[in-house]
């Protein structure tokens, strides 16, 4: 292998054209192991997702009274990985991607285990299964933080793209794995949930210890960036427990916006989040390599990322709690069995990703990745649309449609805007340029899924009263409305999203001379799979059309931006451009 050095260290292309093609079968060996971390990762994410009815059944939690909880059991993995992306990924470039590579398999294993053995029910098992889904989540940043870098070290220019799209047809499949997977596990016990990852952390460990190897070029060593860590990890972590908090009940309110500490940490959270450039642009060695974003591909590709994942976080979530509280009881579904059926009903939508990811990731590596990523979100601004135009009683054939079509646009977009992400930076800069590029999707993740609750909550707080009162009178139930007309907005929208009617916890608690007086008619309306769908219908589908709209306007900015990024730039041949006479040398 040729030894050149150029001022900047080893030349790119001695490492991802000569030390990724170490065997003929090393790329492939190298995708195996990435495939391993990106199933066993969305595995657990889609299947802790569908199974969250059986987890807070086995552990005695009522949704009702215990909503933060489900909040943390739901955004705490993310926040944990979004904050630590950074740090591995510079860690990874500074003492070796596929040491830390391992270490994150054997961390999430560790993890699966300890969720399995929860001892504690009630509060005290929500908070251990929230703890130990932070162990996981340290282990799955690790596997994140380099996957890219692995597979963009691992492959030649021009298989980048296809390698990448195989890896999202991968996480893709694993989510479809864990909507099946969860619906099947939890009729037998909630534990078995987490107990199927540690098979494949077991697989991962051992095979990416024998098989991989350290093929890429190391960054100087430094000092790691305490400052921009420690402003960064605290400023999106207290902003994200102020967004938390303020979707809770406090005092008489129904939500807690005008709770001092919510206000206080919010505000907190935008100035720290403020100052992290500034701080980053000041430090000897900034974790967050601001000078990456001068390369006019680097930067357009990770904001058209940021916006993509901006309108898809809530996305999915928002349209599980649309089939699970609304359209699936109307047709008939029992509520145990919504969340099951939920999963399924969603399938298009991964169908669409896993056709075109490794399609688009093979036309990228031969005509560039610009126009195929713009035409991506110029599909997915029009599902949006689409999705804002249905009714709450649609016919499924509309929803299937609209589903692949937005999974087709999302798998154009994938795997060519990473690939243009990965191979425009310097070959010892993937490690932090992968934790860079997974850092901006997962935040934009997460604040997406806390934007699209505040947005429905905020509309169901204010609609649900009247809602209720008004159903009520219909039915000749008015005398039940200052009783049910309390039920938490908050509540009745994810005891539906956990699998129960919550007007039958409600009813329990009514004085009997109350409901003495009701016919049974109409107690069997009340408690049927019908009424309440119904009347969520007229608080949530609002407020679900507007964070729809606002979705397509992220896409449609995506697209723009994904539009004038240019055409392809890769770093290696641009350095050669630059360097004709190290060129020469090669040759």
């Amino acid at each position: 292998m040729n030894n050149n050095v150029s001022k900047g260290g080893n030349s790119p292309l001695s490492s991802s054209e000569d030390k990724g093609k170490q065997g003929l079968d090393y790329k492939w060996i190298a995708l195996s192991n990435v495939i391993i971390a990106s199933m066993m990762g969305t595995i657990n994410g889609s299947i802790t997702l569908i199974s969250l009815p059986a987890i807070f059944n086995g552990i005695h939690i009522d949704p009702l009274t215990s909503f933060q909880y489900l909040l943390w059991i739901l955004m705490g993995y993310g926040l944990v990985t979004a904050t630590l992306l950074l740090s591995f990924g510079r860690l990874s470039d500074m003492y070796g991607r596929v040491k830390l590579f391992k270490l994150g398999f054997l961390i999430f294993t560790v993890g699966s285990i300890l969720l399995y053995l929860t001892p504690s029910t009630g509060d005290a098992g929500a908070i251990e299964i929230i703890l130990f889904r932070i162990v996981q989540a340290v282990g799955s940043a690790l596997t994140m933080a380099n996957s890219s870098a692995i597979l963009t070290d691992a492959f030649p220019v021009s298989e980048r793209g296809k390698a990448l799209g195989i890896n999202m047809v991968a996480l893709m499949s694993g989510q479809f794995v864990g909507l099946l997977l969860g619906g099947i596990l939890a009729v037998f016990d909630w534990r078995y949930v987490f107990l199927v990852s540690v098979p494949f952390g077991i697989l991962g460990t051992v095979w990416s210890t024998f098989k991989l190897k350290e093929v890429s070029l190391r960054a100087p060593k430094t000092k790691l960036d305490i400052w921009g860590n420690l402003t960064f990890v605290s400023g999106i972590t207290i902003l994200l427990l102020g967004v938390t908090y303020g979707l809770m009940p406090y005092g008489s309110d129904a939500m807690g916006w005008n709770n001092p500490w919510v206000m206080a940490s919010m505000i907190g959270g935008f100035i720290l989040l403020a100052l992290f450039p500034v701080v980053e642009s000041k430090v000897e060695n900034p974790m967050f390599r601001l000078d990456l974003f001068k390369i006019k591909m680097f930067s357009y590709a990770n904001v058209a990322g940021f916006l993509s994942s901006l309108s898809r976080g809530g996305m999915m979530f928002m349209l599980i709690l649309l089939l699970q509280g609304i359209w699936l009881p109307l047709h008939g579904y029992s509520y145990e069995s919504t969340p099951f059926w939920a999963g399924v009903y969603m399938l298009p939508l991964t169908l669409g990703v896993i056709i075109m990811g490794p399609i688009s990731g093979i036309l990228s590596d031969k005509y560039g990745p610009r126009w195929i990523a713009t035409i991506g979100m110029v599909m997915n601004t029009i599902g949006f649309l689409a999705l804002a135009s249905l009714p709450y009683n649609f016919n499924y054939w509309e929803l299937g449609l609209t589903l692949f079509f937005m999974g087709l646009g999302s798998g154009m977009f994938g795997s060519p805007n990473s690939a243009s992400i990965m191979n425009s930076v310097p070959p010892q800069e993937r490690g932090v340029a992968s934790g860079m590029l997974t850092t901006i999707m997962n935040t934009a993740f997460t604040a997406s899924m806390a934007i699209f609750f505040t947005i429905v909550i905020v509309g169901i707080t204010q609609r649900f009263p009247d809602a209720i009162a008004s159903s009520l009178a219909s039915i000749g139930a008015v005398q039940l409305a200052p009783v049910l007309s309390n039920i938490p907005p908050t509540g009745a929208l994810f005891s539906a999203f956990l699998g129960y009617n919550p007007v039958e916890t409600i009813l329990s608690s009514v004085p009997s001379a109350v409901v003495s007086h009701i016919p049974p008619a109409t107690l069997t309306t009340l408690t049927g799979t019908t009424w309440f769908p119904s009347t969520l219908a007229e608080a949530f589908m609002p407020s679900l059309k507007v964070s729809f709209y606002i979705g397509a306007f992220f896409c449609g900015l995506s697209a723009i931006l994904s539009a004038l990024r240019g055409e392809r730039y890769i770093h290696e041949l641009e350095v050669i451009k630059i360097n004709p006479d190290e060129d020469k040398t090669k040759e």
